[in-house]
């Protein structure tokens, strides 16, 4: 079971990198002619149709009812923090190249390692932090 388990969020965390990639190009050919703002909010629209119809699909929209209230906190922080990256992402990609934009958009995974281990007291490994020094490297080779 546990191979079973690492195999499908190996496969979701591939599937995850591969439509962000699709995403970024998607972006800077939509957003040619738009304003970023409007862009955005046209993308998160669509976000947000998808996301209900898989929870409806699902069946899960029957457990909104036991969110606790706490989680509900941090699911709407977690919205604001994803609709303000999005804001920020969809300018950048309408004002710069997609090759030096991306990558630093990537430094997200280095500065998610930092928060992890500062507000989540998760422990790292030397591996990790070589892993995010090289991440941190690469997106300074690659932009300058």
């Amino acid at each position: 079971m546990p191979f079973v388990q690492l195999t499908m969020w190996l496969l979701f965390a591939i599937l995850s990198a591969v439509f962000a990639s699709a995403t970024a190009i998607l972006i800077k050919v939509g957003v040619r002619d738009v304003d970023s703002n409007l862009a955005t909010a046209i993308r998160t629209s669509v976000v947000l149709l998808l996301s209900w119809g898989i929870v409806a699909f699902s069946g899960a929209f029957s457990q909104i009812k036991t969110i606790p209230k706490f989680s509900w906190t941090f699911l709407i922080l977690s919205g604001v923090a994803t609709g303000l990256s999005w804001l920020c992402y969809f300018k950048a990609i309408q004002l710069g190249e997609l090759s030096k934009v991306a990558p630093i958009d990537k430094l997200s995974v280095a500065l998610t390692i930092l928060f992890a281990i500062f507000f989540l007291g998760e422990t790292v490994d030397v591996k990790t932090i070589v892993g995010a020094s090289v991440i941190l490297v690469g997106v300074g080779i690659l932009v300058f």
